[in-house]
């Protein structure tokens, strides 16, 4: 009988410094991938990059080399030291300054072909997004294979995985640049000298055509300074026939908060030739400045006159809007000043100069009329183009024609530099025409990045970390904007042309993978798996409109590269029928929306499960929270129908895993299924002769299988706010493996409820491990539960002494307790005393070594914990203290005592790091107790 190898994936993580890392990552910027273009919701490549490893490379458990070991605790002890090994592996991979450390990746994918039998397979991810997957699939040495249905996803993928590989190591061909540096050009680094070089000159062949439309500010000493943006504000007629001005809609008039730099604009009512009208001017005075409740004149519940002060609905404004009567004003121009912004008043010839007409081949698509993430529509704006003033209009038609100049150029500077011409890129090319095609897909997405910054729903942000212009999609919508800033794509400030280019080569100059890949459009239900590993992130639901909010991005591609990439770009608009999304104004309402994606989902991954690679689990990542109630309690509706579509697809589960991704310390409640930032599935195909079982075997399998399984993932050291999610795994894996699950009126069981059966034996196991602490020990965590570290009655405490085998005089002297005045108080960690040392202590426990361990970890740091991790190496089991650790924090985060919760949090998941410095302290514990640090790990 053929023995299934477990993947590391499906028994344990270093989920810690994986997390870390994915928080750590959000503040990385140079280079990211995540900078070449605009994606939603990208999983982080150190998520990603541990998830592949894991997935391909076994478990020592189920190496030949632990069977071949006879001594039980010998194999045990080469289990936890390899696990240790691989571990290590994986932190440094995850780690972003060792993307680029070609000796860690080629190291990471000699053990992969390890455990893989020298011939890993092809990695597919049919719902590609922004190419995380693929891209640390490729990086870790794989075949990659990405797929999505969304066309802007597509070229995402083949910008980062399909087009460097077929020229890497090649020179520049930008005249002259080739021999300006010693040396070779590695991987794509020749590549992003030119994407730089043919960016730059597009942008000074830009402002050529376009300067005159964007004029330097004139100050009042005769000079001139580089415009930032200009800021304007939507306005429509007051409704009060005795004012009818044309009234500002204005959010803030904050321009800049910083202290000693404050500036704002002052709005004044002036008597004109044709009635009264508005005036700005800058203010700088503190004392004068706008209170909070002065601050703008337009909020959720509507408007106010800045002239007759009366109220404005806001269904007035939208109808004013839908008949073509909302207009603009100029409030005030941001400049380039000394280390500091400079903001003017406006002036006639700076309206004059943004007075153009609206450019003929402007792309003239529609906005979806219900999309649920638009606000923009009820006001009129109904096409893409309508989401831009007529000044940027020019500007970004402008650019995307200049895209196709710089393919000719690029084109005859290659062949110049002697370069075959060849075939096209489409057509599988790697000449001189394909690379043109190359260059001009980088350039084209330069363009298509500036639109995030250059369109007419981008506000000014005043707040002094971030003054500056704000961009659109600072979340996954397309809110209303009422006053907007008018970005100056020539300056040298957020948005402008030129860092586009920039920012996309600092991108292709980390990316070092030389293997081919491929980036297809294909519909996830019906592209074949055959020979190939699933891992892949699929839609979560209707939590984002991918097809929808990348259609602004689309028509701006399409306009500057549908010659290039004809096939992928050849819809006016990204298809959206197909999009696995539970969209209700797609499909007839919130019913028919759950029953789309829920039958969509089941397609797609029976699919997958007619042709599965039986020796590796498949991944899937998940990340939303829906949460509903009904008579078996609240859960997460995404989280379920994942679940369900999963198992009823065909699949077992034999791993979950929380992903955070978020900084901070969030606590995770451990009896409602609460959602980290992801949640990872491991997921092996079931047989098809699985058998059907009752719901008294379910949990008798339950009872038996999970104290193993809950043991492997407290060795492995995840965290205890992490736990709860870790055991849905094993949990998962026991009800997966049947057809079905019967309860006693025949109905099969619901995953809703088999969640809740494996919290409640989680909670079960864990009271358990309370048989091997030591009497004493048991006492603390009884009274810990009850009191906390609250005062308690003596009488309690000795009643309870007497059921656990020790005494209240006894807990008093091992130092775990004070007694007196008839009360008796456990000491709070904060409160023992500094310099333990568990050699002296002749009534030691369990307890009070876990709480110094603690503290010293808290108070210190990992030296001084280790040097009492060490200490007490021959007291007392620190297995058992580990399980202890667990323990507490659970009742802790139950009672929602988040400080304790997080000092027990902290203490197992660095408990790895414990260890390995209280080896470093072996000469300072007994003989005896040495071989116990060897243990550790």
């Amino acid at each position: 009988m053929t023995v299934t190898r477990r993947k590391l994936i499906e028994v344990a993580l270093p989920l810690e410094a994986i997390n870390k890392e994915a928080a750590r990552e959000k503040a990385i910027r140079h280079g990211h991938p995540s900078t070449l273009h605009l994606w939603w919701a990208r999983r982080p490549l150190a998520a990603a990059r541990a998830v592949l490893f894991a997935q391909l490379v076994d478990d020592p458990a189920s190496r030949s080399e632990a069977a071949a070991i006879d001594d039980p605790d010998e194999r045990e002890h080469w289990i936890r030291a390899e696990r240790a090994r691989l571990f290590r592996m994986i932190e440094d991979l995850v780690k972003w300054e060792n993307t680029t450390d070609e000796r860690l990746l080629k190291a990471a994918h000699e053990e992969i072909l390890r455990s893989t039998d020298g011939n890993p397979p092809p990695i597919v991810d049919p719902f590609a997004g922004g190419g995380t997957i693929p891209l640390e699939a490729q990086r870790l040495g794989l075949e990659a294979h990405a797929s999505d249905l969304n066309p802007v996803a597509v070229l995402i993928n083949k910008a980062l995985i399909e087009i460097p590989p077929n020229f890497s190591g090649r020179p520049p061909v930008f005249p002259g640049v080739a021999h300006e540096r010693l040396g070779e050009w590695p991987h794509s680094t020749g590549l992003a000298e030119d994407v730089r070089r043919y960016g730059k000159w597009m942008r000074d062949e830009a402002e050529k055509r376009l300067g005159h439309l964007y004029p330097k500010a004139k100050l009042d000493d005769g000079t001139e300074a580089t415009v930032i943006a200009w800021i304007w504000a939507r306005t429509v007629t007051c409704p009060n026939p005795v004012c009818g001005i044309e009234m500002p809609l204005v959010r803030s008039w904050w321009l800049g908060k910083k202290r000693g730099k404050e500036a704002y604009i002052v709005p004044d009512v002036v008597d004109g030739p044709r009635g009264k009208r508005v005036t700005f001017r800058i203010g700088h005075d503190v004392r004068s400045a706008p209170a909070k409740e002065d601050d703008g004149t337009v909020g959720r519940n509507g408007a106010t006159c800045i002239s007759c002060s009366s109220a404005v609905d806001l269904k007035y404004i939208r109808s004013e809007a839908l008949e073509g009567r909302m207009s603009s004003v100029i409030l005030a121009t941001v400049a380039e000043g000394n280390r500091r912004r400079m903001y003017l008043a406006p002036t006639d010839d700076v309206e004059s100069a943004a007075g153009v007409e609206r450019p003929s081949n402007a792309p003239s698509a529609a906005i979806p009329s219900k999309a649920p993430s638009f606000r923009v529509q009820a006001y009129g704006m109904n096409k893409w183009s309508d989401l831009f003033t007529n000044r940027q209009l020019v500007a970004l038609t402008t650019f995307s024609d200049l895209v196709g100049e710089a393919c000719e150029k690029v084109l005859a500077d290659a062949e110049a530099a002697g370069w075959s011409t060849g075939k096209r890129l489409a057509d599988g090319g790697s000449g001189a025409v394909a690379y043109a095609d190359a260059v001009a897909t980088y350039l084209g997405f330069g363009i298509s990045k500036a639109t995030d910054y250059h369109n007419a729903l981008c506000a000014w942000r005043s707040d002094p970390k971030n003054e500056g212009i704000g961009h659109l999609f600072a979340r996954q919508a397309i809110p209303m904007i009422w006053d907007y800033c008018e970005g100056n794509p020539f300056s040298s400030s957020s948005g402008n042309l030129g860092d586009q280019f920039v920012w996309i080569g600092k991108v292709l100059d980390r990316l070092t993978a030389s293997t081919s890949a491929s980036a297809k459009q294909s519909d996830a239900a019906s592209r074949g798996f055959e020979g190939a590993l699933i891992s892949t992130d699929p839609p979560y639901y209707d939590n984002i409109g991918y097809s929808d909010l990348s259609d602004f991005f689309y028509v701006w591609l399409r306009q500057s590269l549908k010659g290039i990439h004809p096939e992928i770009l050849g819809t006016m608009l990204v298809p959206k029928v197909e999009e696995l999304v539970a969209n209700p104004y797609r499909h007839n309402g919130k019913d028919g929306a759950k029953i789309f994606f829920e039958e969509g989902f089941r397609r797609v991954f029976t699919n997958a499960r007619r042709t599965p690679l039986k020796d590796y689990p498949i991944a899937v990542y998940y990340a939303f929270k829906q949460t509903e109630t009904d008579t078996e309690g609240s859960a997460s509706t995404g989280w379920e129908t994942l679940l369900e579509g999963m198992i009823r697809s065909g699949w077992s589960i034999t791993g979950t895993w929380p992903m955070r991704s978020e900084l901070g310390n969030r606590m995770l409640s451990m009896g409602t299924n609460a959602l980290a930032s992801s949640i990872v599935l491991a997921l092996r195909p079931r047989p098809e002769i699985a058998p059907s079982t009752e719901r008294r075997s379910f949990l008798n399998e339950l009872r038996d299988e999970l104290p193993e399984k809950l043991r492997e993932l407290q060795q492995g050291s995840v965290a205890p706010v992490d736990l709860a999610q870790a055991a849905i795994g094993p949990g998962m894996a026991v009800f997966s493996r049947y057809s079905d699950v019967v309860e006693p009126d025949g109905t099969s069981m619901s995953v809703r409820k088999a969640l809740g059966f494996i919290n409640q034996i989680l909670a079960e196991v864990l009271s358990e491990q309370e048989g091997d602490f030591d009497p004493a020990t048991r006492w603390c965590l009884k009274w810990y539960e009850t009191y906390g570290f609250n005062e308690g009655p003596y009488g309690d405490a000795e009643q309870l002494s007497v059921s656990m085998n020790t005494s209240v005089a006894g807990l008093a002297r091992s130092g775990a307790v004070r007694s007196g005045q008839s009360k008796v108080t456990l000491i709070h960690p904060d409160d023992l005393p500094a310099n333990y040392d568990p050699q002296r202590d002749n009534d030691i426990t369990l307890w009070e070594v876990v709480c110094h361990i603690a503290k010293a970890l808290d108070t210190v740091g990992i030296d001084d914990a280790a040097r009492v991790m060490a200490r007490a190496v021959d007291r007392v089991d620190l297995d058992s203290a580990k399980g202890l650790a667990y323990l507490a924090y659970s009742i802790a985060e139950r009672k929602n005592w988040s400080p304790i919760a997080q000092l027990f949090n902290s203490l197992v998941t660095s408990w790895a790091d414990i260890a390995a410095v209280a080896r470093d302290h072996k000469d300072e514990v007994p003989e005896q107790g040495q071989l116990g640090l060897d243990e550790l790990y």
